[in-house]
């Protein structure tokens, strides 16, 4: 799983709850209640995570942050699955046509997996992946809003 922490504060003055991620620069966003916040924060996180991804750019990491208004903030599983699928396949020094290959799937096919406008994957095709990268696959069938208060 992937979340960065964001710090969430009211301002009296904008009578809105104000969001700003300490590991991405220029990633805010704002909301009319610390619930409406939260959602917005996980829609500004997608957004920005799927735009510096798409342009091949590194991915800041996570950083610790913690405090009384830090939440961690999770991505949409669509912008989730690519991420983790890179990170994985550049772990293992494979290339996209390889894991295509050992999925038995078209390159281009794989290519989708890994483009967050584009990853929709089965449950199959998350097995089959998991075998690829040697990777345990855990689905949480829990009801989950995409964020939690930092401990």
């Amino acid at each position: 799983m992937i979340n960065y922490p964001a710090k969430i504060k009211f301002d009296a003055d904008d009578n809105a709850y104000l969001v700003s991620f300490p590991d991405l620069p220029g990633c805010h966003t704002y909301g009319e209640s610390l619930e409406d916040a939260l959602e917005m924060a996980r829609e500004a996180l997608s957004g920005y995570l799927t735009s510096i991804f798409e342009r091949g750019l590194k991915l800041p990491e996570p950083s610790k942050v913690k405090g009384k208004d830090v939440y961690l903030i999770e991505p949409d599983s669509s912008v989730q699955i690519p991420i983790i699928l890179r990170t994985a396949r550049k772990e293992e020094g494979l290339s996209q046509e390889e894991v295509a290959r050992r999925l038995k799937i078209s390159y281009q096919a794989y290519q989708k997996l890994e483009n967050p406008n584009k990853c929709n994957p089965t449950l199959k095709t998350l097995e089959k992946l998991a075998r690829v990268f040697h990777k345990g696959l855990f689905i949480n069938l829990e009801k989950r809003k995409g964020y939690r208060k930092s401990a």
